[in-house]
């Protein structure tokens, strides 16, 4: 009886001494299971941070203060050095506002697309002559050459629009291409026109043309007449037979108030003046 009641009295130790082990297991479970919750909530939370920073927009702040009322768009490094400028003008540029223009004491002088061709006129030529005089440029104008289309032609549309008495300054021969004549045929088309041109107005008309088709084609050809080079760099241009250019396109798209969108500006080069493609009546 009495090793009866002492192995009752073990059974229930025992028993007792498993209930709190178990419960003390889960406790620490539950504790571990919630720590292990936090840390990875805590991982979740600097990745999305991290995501955050590396999206994140930067503010550029800009570099012209549109509100500064010092700015002014149209004003460009070319205009403010000491050389003598002007500009050509055509259809393309539309509804010109001379008078504005005329207050550019930048712009000394405007060269006006006249014709082209045989038979084309510059549809904004008349009003255009007529008031960039009225508002105090020296004017001269220009023809657009076709070294295939009748040189007679060529000649009867250019002088019917550039009446002597209305040019300041010589006629100049816009040269740009060869109308796929070989080099020969097209500078036989091109030094006949320009005889004819000199014969009709008593002088050598001035030649535009680019640097690299200058280049191609004319080199060794326009000794006896004064060039203006078109060539779009900060550079000044260099012929390859290295003779002398009057006046010099340096840009295409050049700005100026009383004109909308872009602008052809040129200057002179050297010590090359004004007076020397004065029209002489």
């Amino acid at each position: 009886m009495k090793r009866l009641a002492i192995f009752l009295a073990l059974c229930i130790a025992l028993m007792m001494t498993g209930d709190a082990f178990g419960q003390r297991a889960k406790k620490t479970k539950r504790r571990s299971r919630t720590k292990t919750h936090k840390v990875v909530k805590s991982k979740k939370k600097t990745k999305a941070k991290r995501r955050t920073a590396v999206v994140k927009p930067k503010v550029v702040k800009p570099i012209v203060n549109l509100e500064d009322s010092d700015y002014n768009p149209y004003i460009m490094c070319e205009d403010t050095c000491e050389h003598v400028h002007g500009i050509d003008l055509s259809h393309y540029q539309g509804q010109v506002f001379w008078e504005t223009v005329g207050n550019n004491t930048n712009m000394a002088y405007v060269y006006l697309k006249a014709t082209e061709g045989g038979d084309r006129i510059d549809e904004k030529y008349e009003r255009n002559i007529e008031l960039a005089h009225r508002y105090g440029l020296k004017v001269g104008s220009y023809h657009f050459f076709r070294p295939k289309t009748p040189l007679m032609l060529q000649l009867k549309n250019f002088t019917t629009q550039c009446l002597p008495g209305e040019q300041d300054l010589i006629p100049m021969i816009d040269v740009e291409t060869t109308g796929n004549l070989t080099t020969e045929q097209f500078c036989d088309s091109l030094m006949t026109f320009l005889g004819m041109i000199e014969k009709a107005y008593h002088q050598k008309p001035l030649i535009y043309t680019f640097r690299n088709f200058y280049n191609r084609h004319l080199v060794g050809l326009l000794n006896d007449y004064q060039l203006m080079i078109a060539m779009y760099t900060e550079e000044e241009p260099v012929l390859a037979d290295e003779r002398d250019i009057t006046m010099w396109q340096y840009t295409g798209k050049g700005r100026i108030v009383g004109v909308n969108g872009y602008i052809d500006k040129s200057r002179f080069l050297g010590n090359h003046a004004l007076r020397e493609i004065r029209y002489r009546h």
